[in-house]
Parts: structure tokens; C-alpha cells; sequence
């Protein structure tokens, strides 16, 4: 078990989180959530942490058209206001991804605080090497750079279907459905089209 890659390791926590095998035992259990806890971050976050304000997340949590059948998975997952909120107010299961052990050990504690552990799990772990099949809805606050960087991960992975809400950064030429302006702040909303219609990644290929 020591010797468990992060990526692994992410993709053992993401099982957990949307209901492990009967399977598990509990000394697995408890030996994949000791590792995540003790993991530390292979390169430096890939965006510097700034938290959405809660109005933008109730806009984006609308814009997802979130309830109780979804998975929500937030990709930079910080505090983990995101998830939890979907958790709370809309009865969605939720995973967070952050690269950061302290914003994870934060949001683990903002679940319990909130009394939604049960539905939300907060794993340390890379972004661009996060199992995210299980999604049904995606969020972002990242950068540009970063979204355009993971664009073709959200469309390969994604079932279609599978709506994606990035809070002030677009998706390049992959246009957004919706554009709904919050203050200061712009929230952009996508639905992952059937494989092979055409987006903006397809003249990429």
C-alpha cells in the first residue's frame, strides 16, 4: 500500500466516494484514506486559490441544473464549497480534487461542519489525472490556459450528457450554451456533446 501512486491512489478514493465493492474491507478503507491524507502534491497547484462567492455557486449550481441524481465533481475543489453546497441544498453526491493537502484537510472539515460527509469525499490529487467518468456534473474555477488544457480530458472521458460550469474562464472555441453574468464575475455552462459532433476540439484533431 505505501508504495500506491497518486494517481492510483485518487482513482481507489473516487470508488469510495460513490459507494465502494462490499468487497473493501475496512482496513483497505481506512489505509487509502491514512494515504490520500499523508500525500504530498507532486508539482505546484496550477492556479492560486481564490474562493467563489456563494452567490456565483448558487448561479453555477442552477446553470448545472444540479439535484439529488448527480455527481458533481469539482476539478481545484479548494475549500470545498462547491460539493458541499451541491451536497447540502441539492441532495448530489460530490467529489473535490485539490492539489493542495491543506485545502483538502479544510474542505474535509467544512463536509463535517456541514454534516455531509456522507455525500462528499475531498481527495489530494492532480486534476489532469483524476478518474472523472462518473461526473455528471463538472466544476471549474481554474484559468484559461488550464481549461483549454483540459478541454479534450472533459470531452474524452465525460459521458455525453455530462454538463460542465466554469466560473469567469470559457472553453476557447468549444462555445458555451450559456453566459450569465454575476456581478463582476462571468459563469459559463457546456453540455458534452454525443462523440464526434463537432465542438471547437474537433478542428483540433
Amino acid at each position: 500500500m505505501k508504495t500506491m501512486t497518486l494517481s492510483c491512489l485518487t482513482s481507489l478514493f473516487t470508488a469510495l466516494a460513490l459507494g465502494p465493492s462490499p468487497a473493501w474491507s475496512q482496513d483497505a478503507r481506512r489505509d487509502v484514506v491514512i494515504l490520500a491524507q499523508n500525500a504530498s502534491p507532486q508539482r505546484s497547484p496550477d492556479v492560486p486559490y481564490v474562493p467563489t462567492t456563494e452567490e456565483v455557486v448558487e448561479v453555477m449550481m442552477r446553470l448545472g441544473e444540479v439535484d439529488r441524481n448527480d455527481v458533481v465533481y469539482d476539478l481545484g475543489s479548494g475549500d470545498g464549497r462547491l460539493p458541499i453546497t451541491a451536497a447540502k441544498k441539492y441532495g448530489a453526491r460530490g467529489l473535490g480534487v485539490d492539489i493542495d493537502p491543506n485545502r483538502v484537510r479544510e474542505a474535509r472539515e467544512n463536509a463535517k461542519a456541514a454534516g455531509v460527509e456522507d455525500k462528499v469525499k475531498f481527495v489530494q490529487g492532480d486534476l489532469f489525472q483524476t478518474d472523472i467518468g462518473e461526473a455528471t456534473v463538472v466544476t471549474l474555477y481554474l484559468l484559461p490556459s488550464v481549461n483549454l488544457k483540459l478541454r479534450p480530458k472533459l470531452l474524452s472521458e465525460l459521458k455525453p450528457g455530462t454538463k460542465v460550469v466554469s466560473h469567469n474562464y470559457d472553453m476557447g472555441d468549444w462555445k458555451p450554451e450559456q453566459t450569465v453574468n454575476v456581478g463582476n464575475h462571468v459563469v459559463y455552462v457546456w453540455t458534452v456533446p454525443e462523440r464526434g459532433q463537432a465542438t471547437g476540439e474537433k478542428s483540433k484533431r
